[in-house]
């Protein structure tokens, strides 16, 4: 433990030193621990995936769901029928801010098939405080990305939480799953036919077997 928390030390030391270009202090310290912080939870992460074991189809469609894009531009779901839609819930100032980086990959290596969304939410320890135009400027010019972001929103069950996750964590809407977003980056998966077939909590990695094996499975 020691010899962890001296590593660890050394790491905070060097980042202050080398504040990155387009981040705060906060922001340059937690991307450079970013992979000790993925693999201290990696164990109960893989615990906390939740999936449709009985296949069970929405009651309300998927496909008939709308927001506003970050740009403040509608933004159809029905314009994602045949390909499987990946959504997660971001922030800024977060530990798990690094899987950014890993979610423009699976975009990138499945564009063809998947199409990964991210919506930005303040709703865990003021973890996003940016307004749209911010919170865009920081995905890409730190971690390339290309991603559609949807308008900063609430992704929690209280007062006025986004219409998407109130789909995706209302079992009486989507047919089976009742899990809210734990904390930042949690990640839900539907697929080509518009059923949520997966839960990831934060702590699993988008780029983790279980995610890619579930992105690339034939339905």
């Amino acid at each position: 433990m020691i010899k962890i928390a001296i590593a660890l030390g050394v790491l905070v030391s060097a980042t202050l030193l080398m504040k990155k270009s387009g981040m705060s202090y906060r922001q340059s310290i937690l991307k450079t621990i970013y992979p000790a912080i993925m693999w201290s939870g990696k164990g109960a992460g893989k615990k906390q995936v939740q999936f449709n074991k009985e296949n069970k189809t929405p009651v309300i469609s998927f496909y008939s769901l709308t927001t506003k894009d970050i740009n403040g531009k509608d933004f159809n779901f029905s314009s994602l029928k045949g390909k499987k839609v990946l959504i997660v819930n971001t922030a800024s100032d977060c530990g798990f801010t690094g899987q950014y980086e890993a979610l423009e990959t699976l975009q990138t290596k499945y564009a063809e098939s998947l199409v990964v969304i991210g919506f930005p939410a303040n709703d865990f320890k003021e973890q996003e405080t940016k307004d749209n135009e911010s919170i865009a400027a920081f995905c890409k010019k730190n971690y390339g990305v290309s991603f559609p972001l949807m308008a900063k929103s609430i992704v929690i069950k209280k007062n006025h939480q986004n219409e998407v996750f109130k789909w995706l964590s209302d079992m009486t809407i989507n047919g089976w799953n009742h899990q809210e977003p734990a904390w930042n980056f949690c990640k839900y998966l539907i697929n080509e036919q518009g059923t949520l077939t997966h839960y990831f909590p934060m702590t699993v990695d988008p780029l983790d077997p279980l995610v890619v094996e579930a992105i690339e499975k034939k339905e």
